[in-house]
């Protein structure tokens, strides 16, 4: 049967390289719909080196057959119409803004969509989720915000911590998401979000993102059924219209398992400590619908989860 509803993987990562093979989106590819936000720097990163991993991926994304770079929703409606994958781009943490919100601007021009203040650690936009120390967001995060706002970018809370979130959500004037957070009431892992940060984001009118990523769900378990566990916890807590879903799939597994070695003061044990992250690849995902009827979901809320959500706050904040 083919599934019309749209699939919305709200984040996932290529290489963060001049030549990633943009091709390996194509494992999106379904019978229905399908858009994906790419990840195109995090906090490492400038403005120069987002800005040329921008421009690879726009012109080999312009290359292929199977997708096109979607600027606008009415945009991913036509691009799914032709049986092509619909991508938009994110960025985790504003480092690479250069501490210039002008630049936010710019990246909005080249598709960039969501982003998030920081990146685990605190910056000069606000605390990170493994930051021993949340002194939530400051006077230049709440500028990032509402600029933010302005240009049509979404604040995403994903790797922020606790309070710079809510405070996010206090300063917003659009909906705030967690493009890729699980919930900590069932897996205590720092990454993971609290109740709190889930009802205060649905009070914005966004979306909880549950992510595929093994020690996000579980004891490294990137399981339909761990997902499902943490879809229906979201459910329940905030409602069907609040919840969405997003791989977090590294494409680039190997340089981002290097990257945690060489640097670890990006990380912390609550990321090693179940051996090697495994990741839900595309392939599983695109099962998700199926595994959620299975369990008598209704379609209305099935649609809604796997991209009515996400795709509302896109109408609402492009």
């Amino acid at each position: 049967m083919t599934d019309v509803s749209l699939l919305w993987d709200q984040h996932a990562c290529l290489p963060l390289q001049p030549d990633a093979d943009v091709g390996e989106l194509t494992r999106y590819s379904r019978d229905g719909p399908a858009f994906v936000s790419v990840n195109a720097g995090y906090s490492p990163h400038s403005f120069a080196d987002s800005s040329r991993l921008l421009d690879h991926y726009r012109r080999s994304i312009d290359g292929h057959p199977g997708m096109a770079v979607a600027a606008t929703v009415h945009d991913v409606a036509r691009i799914a119409e032709s049986g092509r994958i619909a991508v938009a781009f994110d960025l985790e943490d504003s480092g690479p803004l250069d501490g210039d919100l002008e630049n936010l601007r710019r990246f909005a021009e080249l598709g960039v969509r969501t982003m998030l203040p920081t990146y685990n650690h605190e910056n000069r936009a606000g605390g990170g989720c493994l930051d021993s120390y949340d002194r939530g967001l400051t006077a230049w995060g709440r500028n990032l915000v509402t600029e933010m706002n302005a240009v049509g970018m979404v604040p995403d809370g994903s790797h922020c911590s606790a309070r710079t979130g809510l405070d996010m959500c206090d300063i917003s004037t659009g909906p705030v998401v967690y493009s890729h957070s699980c919930m900590r009431s069932v897996w205590q892992h720092p990454r993971n979000i609290t109740d709190e940060q889930a009802r205060a984001c649905a009070d914005t009118g966004g979306v909880v993102g549950i992510t595929g990523v093994g020690i996000f769900l579980g004891p490294n378990t990137p399981t339909l059924d761990a997902m499902i566990e943490h879809l229906e916890y979201a459910v329940e807590l905030v409602g069907a219209e609040h919840v969405g879903v997003s791989t977090d799939f590294s494409f680039d597994a190997a340089d981002f398992l290097r990257e945690s070695r060489t640097n670890p003061g990006l990380f912390d044990d609550s990321y090693t400590r179940w051996g090697p992250i495994q990741w839900m690849p595309p392939e599983v995902f695109l099962r998700l619908g199926t595994r959620l009827r299975d369990r008598g979901w209704a379609d209305a809320d099935i649609t809604a989860v796997l991209g009515g959500n996400f795709c509302r706050v896109a109408e609402t904040s492009w």
